[in-house]
């Protein structure tokens, strides 16, 4: 089962800025979680929250399944490590959550920053 670290992958170039690139475009939002895809491309399941992060402070915990951020639809891990990549570090996004025992919510994050 392919595996994402949106928390460690999102923005982590670890490289030099490129020609041409400023500081701040490789800036990148993290939610300091784990996942790997879901089964039957059901989103994108959660199994590991970097304690203290943005996902722990939301409320995230192992078992979760993103299914939305802010919206945009997550099919995969990799979805969600793009999706958390694109958000701004430090603005609100809401994350659309299918917890383990089915039931399902919205949660607020605010992204931190990965560079």
């Amino acid at each position: 089962m392919p595996r994402a670290d949106p928390g460690s992958m999102a923005g982590s170039g670890g490289g030099p800025v490129r020609p041409g690139e400023s500081e701040r475009q490789s800036v990148h939002g993290t939610l300091g979680v784990e996942a790997v895809d879901a089964p039957g491309g059901a989103g994108a399941l959660i199994v590991g929250v970097h304690l203290p992060g943005p996902g722990y402070s939301a409320g995230l915990v192992r078992g979760d399944t993103l299914l939305a951020l802010d919206g945009t639809g997550i099919t995969s891990a990799a979805d969600l490590a793009r999706a958390v990549a694109d958000a701004r570090p430090g603005r609100e996004v809401t994350l659309r959550v299918r917890h383990a025992n089915g039931s399902r919510g919205r949660l607020s994050a605010v992204p931190g920053t990965a560079t």
